[in-house]
């Protein structure tokens, strides 16, 4: 028996192409699941610097102001080479190393992300820019120096409920996504540093 004529036409509308694209999305994370969390990162990195440069336009009211496409291009290309890859590992690792059974899992994953990952992995992304930005290693340094230490404090402070409820809530195959979504704002702060 055919579907009723209603259930066609939501199929066809506007309803459907989010359900489409939310499939063909679990499609590739099943299929891709490194390369989907590359590129989905590097999309979301890169839009994360965009959103930051049109925040920092409109505070400073700056209407001739041209952005800087260089930006979301570093983002997109930290985003895609390091964010998605190296948290894809990691959060697997965690997986491994710290199985749910295991007494106060969640705590020790909680403490493994923020006492080891965060530091490396902010330290890496103060270097991956540096080099895309073209600059010299005193330059890296000197960023090291004076934001370092205020960007992971600030990370401990917005990252650690997200990362509570990543590690403990969201499912395995999601965490990358989940972190990326809030990594927009992340991001944007990030970026708010370099200016």
């Amino acid at each position: 028996m055919a579907p009723p004529a209603s259930r066609l036409r939501a199929e066809a509308g506007l309803g459907a192409l989010p359900r489409r694209a939310l499939a063909q999305y679990l499609l590739f994370l099943r299929l891709y699941p490194v390369l989907t969390k590359a590129a989905t990162s590097g999309i979301l990195s890169a839009l994360g610097n965009f959103l930051a440069q049109m925040i920092e336009k409109k505070r400073k009211k700056e209407h001739s102001r041209s952005l800087d496409v260089g930006g979301p291009l570093r983002y997109a290309v930290y985003g895609f080479f390091f964010t998605g890859p190296l948290s894809h590992f990691f959060y697997l690792f965690m997986e491994h190393w710290i199985p749910p059974e295991v007494p106060l899992a969640g705590l020790r994953r909680l403490l493994l992300d923020r006492l080891v990952f965060a530091p490396a992995f902010l330290m890496l992304f103060f270097l991956i820019m540096n080099f895309l930005e073209g600059k010299d290693a005193s330059a890296f340094a000197t960023k090291m120096r004076g934001g370092f230490w205020p960007a992971l404090r600030m990370n401990w402070r917005v990252w650690t409920p997200v990362q509570f409820i990543n590690i403990n809530y969201i499912p395995l195959k999601f965490r990358v996504l989940f972190a990326n979504l809030a990594a927009l704002f992340w991001y944007a702060y990030l970026a708010s540093l370099g200016k």
